[in-house]
């Protein structure tokens, strides 16, 4: 099993891997690469644990580039067998029963450069059916040497990601900041009126008009915005948000109001610019409905309280002498989640957004109290300004 001109390694354009709908994507970066962020539906068979790729990198960067390629390759002998397990489950494929170590010796037994060399990419025309498509970060040698190698073992619909998750990333950037929104509505409102609510029913009435940022961001934007979610790093927004952006408004883009950041994510700037610079509509709703839908949003599972109680000492800093320390977490302690709803309406988020909205003008307004209804109206209202 040794290096010949036939061990050249097909690969395939990002845009190539999106659009291919039986492709199974096999993402081999160590697991803390993929949990920040990777291409949508990939699947993480790393060939280096965290660890080991920190171990490899600071050889190479500080040591040599062959003692790196010493140590990952040793790091590869030792998980071979169940990488190539692990890929063979996920692509329904029988490997050969073989000596796996024993040929990746063989492998890489030219050292680095050879590797290198050998293992060049090409181009593949057009993808094979079911292909299995292999990427490290940048289409180095993790994954030339993985998907040649399993070629090699028979694997032929392996192939390799062109320029790796780096390249995907460009296109994922690229695509964003080349957006050009078309006319935009922000819904605002005071915190609790239900603008989320009012943006799911109008995507339902409205499929495809809406741009629900809090969940690409997975915070509602606010510092309890994390609670009951599953907040993303920036890279991730990113892909989630280039996602969307690819399906395309098929009438106006409808966004809820946010502040630049939301949660630990930053708007890409044509997106921050576009929320600025639309046609605004104000959401309303009385202060027991605003109430009810807090509650339900935050406080409705048990497991919610624990990240609400460790956030509220920072929200009575804030808050000053309004309470006292311990009021807010005294109220979460002794069930009297209406009245903590309440105190942090009228004394936290009312004056914050108070201060956010003055000199700003609402083309419209609209009752939210009823989701779907407002949802409703704002639709017609908004086709009918389209119209004229």
């Amino acid at each position: 099993m040794a290096l010949t001109a036939s061990s050249h390694v097909p690969s395939v354009p990002p845009r190539a891997v999106l659009s291919a709908r039986d492709a199974l994507v096999i993402d081999l970066r160590s697991p803390a690469e993929f949990a920040d962020d990777h291409l949508p539906g990939a699947r993480n068979v790393p060939l280096f644990d965290d660890a080991g790729r920190a171990i490899v990198g600071t050889l190479y960067s500080r040591t040599s580039p062959d003692a790196a390629f010493n140590e990952g390759r040793a790091l590869a002998r030792a998980r071979i067998d169940a990488l190539v397990n692990e890929i063979a489950e996920l692509a329904s494929w029988e490997p050969p029963a073989v000596d796996l170590a024993g040929r990746l010796d063989l492998w890489t037994d030219g050292g680095i450069d050879v590797l290198d060399r050998e293992l060049a990419a090409i181009p593949c025309p057009t993808l094979p059916a079911r292909p299995v498509i292999l990427h490290c970060w940048r289409g180095g040698l993790r994954s030339r040497s993985v998907t040649s190698f399993l070629r090699a073992l028979g694997l032929e619909r392996a192939v390799a990601l062109e320029g790796g998750y780096r390249a995907y990333r460009e296109l994922v950037r690229g695509t964003i900041a080349g957006w050009r929104a078309p006319q935009v509505f922000v819904l605002r409102g005071w915190t609790g009126v239900g603008k989320t609510l009012v943006l799911r029913e109008l995507e339902h009435l409205r499929p495809g008009w809406t741009l629900d940022l809090e969940g690409l961001a997975g915070h509602r934007g606010s510092i309890l915005g994390m609670v009951g979610l599953e907040p993303c790093s920036q890279k991730t927004f990113e892909s989630r948000l280039f996602a969307r952006l690819e399906r395309g408004f098929p009438g106006p883009c409808v966004i809820e109001g946010e502040s630049r950041k939301v949660g630990n994510t930053v708007l890409p700037p044509n997106v921050w610019a576009a929320l600025c610079g639309g046609v605004h509509l104000g959401l309303f709703a009385d202060l027991p409905r605003r109430i009810e839908v807090l509650t339900e949003d935050y406080l409705a599972k048990a497991e919610n309280r624990a990240a609400i109680a460790a956030q509220l000492p920072f929200i009575e800093e804030r808050m000053g002498s309004v309470l006292g320390s311990g009021g807010l977490t005294a109220m979460l302690e002794d069930g009297r989640e209406r009245e903590l709803v309440e105190v942090l309406l009228e004394h936290y988020y009312d004056p914050l957004y108070r201060r956010s909205e003055q000199g700003r003008v609402h083309a419209q307004r609209f009752d939210a109290t009823d989701p779907r209804g407002a949802a409703q109206a704002i639709a017609g209202w908004i086709e009918g300004r389209l119209l004229d």
